[in-house]
């Protein structure tokens, strides 16, 4: 056989092995992340079972899991008939699982009924069980088990099929924890009275803060007086008064909104109420004015903290009479129109420091509602979250990406002075990054740049050592066929343009750059070699 052929065919039985350990890892941490996206625990549990099973060989498999607001435990079987689930469920090998739990450590036997530990129990000489490998469920404390028996290879499970049952279960532990929180969220869900009651568009959040509000909503909807909203800059003020046009009996007519602080205070009565042609420099037509244009609809007026004293009193004797002029203009108007006004500022402070006319404040303030800040809400970041990112992804028509775990806790503890505005556009700009990166998540790095790697004091969240997993996964392949990145392709299973693309995102092209190269030719010895090929030196 010719050398070169003999080469290759040693190569191919080499690479053998591990490209089959290469698929199934890469199978198990892409298996991993696709669960993360789970919301119920049943297509949750099953899903994760079916892939351990899976990459294990095994003939069964169970994994239960405790849950603290029931009292009877989470489950799950793959292979079984009801029988024998019932029988797992009951009596069989519960001293194996017993053990595992109790020790907080993996038990593999390669025959249950010949291993001295469990061959006297009943139950397992009843049910005839062979190869069993039991795994624990720990998070401080175990809180589930994973069992399977039947090696379809026959035998016993090997040391790295037990080492892969471990590292799943250990990734799978913060997983069902936060499938927990959810549940415990949903189940305490206190907008779900009013979802069905109220137009609520596109309104996320489930907290007790929010709902104290949209019970404020219920009420002041159907009422035809004036609404003042008070809150923190970003906080969704604008929404709220959408909230309560949509849900009230104007909310077949227009919505017009006006924020005061946008426009010169020379403009604000003619952006108000008009103006006749010629009434100053520039008018050159008649313009009728947001109060005309909300007729039987509802003004909302953002920032009316800004309006001038001269436009505050002329604000007043339309909400007195319904009556106004429009700038230049002597003929009396009248509109239907229902005022919503929003302010940051604390008005009774302003009426003090004579900026706001007091007369004009108590007419506002037939009804008031405060918008809550997100720090009193901190349990809708995660809802919040979730949401922008999925209007950003539909917006600019980009792939859509979960937030890793690691991302919403860096979201959940950031102080947000800028409410939900800066929420929305801070998860906007992750969006982004992640495209950019073509990554799998939207991590915390994306949005935030002074989250990089881990470091003292913080351990690796899941999602950064999956992707520490991937770039060694990626890299250790690579290296085993000296860089060429079709072959590499073939062994993971990806195309070549998807391999390019992990190379430029893990940064492996800087590492395969420094890699021991042969040295760099001496330039001394270089042009001695020419000197002596010169022909004035030949003899």
């Amino acid at each position: 056989m010719p050398r070169a052929a003999l080469t290759f065919s040693v190569a191919r039985t080499m690479e053998e092995p591990d490209r089959k350990r290469f698929r199934l890892e890469r199978d198990l941490y892409r298996g991993l992340l696709e669960l993360n996206t789970r919301e119920d625990p049943g297509p949750f549990l099953e899903g994760a079972l079916r892939l351990i099973v899976d990459v294990l060989g095994a003939d069964q498999g169970y994994l239960e899991v405790a849950h603290a607001n029931e009292e009877e435990p989470l489950w799950t079987a793959s292979g079984c008939s009801d029988d024998q689930v019932q029988l797992i469920r009951t009596i069989v090998s519960r001293g194996i699982i017993q053990q595992a739990m109790a020790q907080g450590q993996p038990v593999v036997c390669p025959s249950a009924i010949l291993d001295p530990r469990f061959k006297d129990r009943p139950s397992v000489q009843a049910a005839r069980i062979e190869a069993v490998l039991c795994v624990p469920i720990v998070r401080k404390t175990p809180i589930g088990v994973l069992y399977v028996t039947g090696h379809r290879a026959g035998g016993s499970f090997a040391p790295e099929e037990v080492e892969r049952a471990t590292t799943f279960a250990r990734y799978l532990s913060p997983q069902i924890e936060s499938l927990f929180i959810r549940l415990r969220q949903r189940a305490a869900d206190c907008m779900a009275p009013f979802r069905k009651k109220l137009k609520l568009g596109d309104v996320a959040g489930e907290s007790a803060a929010l709902a104290r509000v949209i019970r404020q909503v219920e009420v002041m909807s159907p009422l035809d007086v004036s609404i003042l909203i008070t809150g923190e800059i970003g906080t969704g003020k604008s929404q709220l008064a959408r909230l309560i046009h949509d849900n009230g009996r104007r909310q077949q007519h227009r919505f017009v909104e006006l924020n005061c602080a946008a426009l010169p205070e020379n403009l604000i009565e003619s952006e108000l109420f008009g103006h006749e042609a010629g009434a100053f420099t520039g008018a050159v037509r008649r313009s009728e004015g947001k109060v005309a244009a909300a007729e039987r609809g509802t003004l909302f007026l953002d920032e009316v903290a800004e309006l001038s004293l001269g436009a505050q009193a002329k604000l007043l004797t339309f909400l007195q009479t319904k009556k106004y002029f429009r700038v230049g203009g002597s003929a009396e108007l009248t509109a239907d129109v229902r005022i919503i006004a929003a302010t940051n500022k604390e008005l009774e402070d302003e009426v003090r420091d004579r900026r706001f006319r007091e007369d004009l404040y108590f007419r506002l303030l037939v009804l008031a509602v405060r918008m809550p800040s997100l720090s009193e809400r901190r349990e809708d970041i995660p809802i919040l979250a979730r949401h922008f990112a999925a209007q950003a992804q539909s917006r600019h028509n980009l792939t859509p990406r979960e937030l890793s775990p690691g991302a919403l806790r860096a979201l959940e503890s950031n102080a947000w002075k800028g409410n939900l505005r800066e929420l929305a556009n801070t998860i906007e700009r992750g969006v982004i990054q992640a495209e950019g990166e073509n990554a799998e998540w939207i991590e915390a790095s994306h949005l935030f740049e002074t989250c990089g790697q881990p470091g003292a004091g913080r351990r690796a969240t899941f999602h950064e050592e999956t992707r520490r997993f991937q770039a060694a996964f990626v890299q250790r392949t690579l290296e085993s066929v000296d860089w060429n990145v079709a072959a590499a392709a073939r062994i993971m299973d990806l195309t070549r343009a998807h391999t390019y693309n992990l190379i430029r995102t893990f940064e492996l092209e800087l590492t395969r750059k420094k890699r021991p190269s042969e040295p760099p030719p001496d330039p001394f010895k270089a042009r001695l070699e020419r000197g002596r090929r010169r022909p004035d030196s030949d003899p």
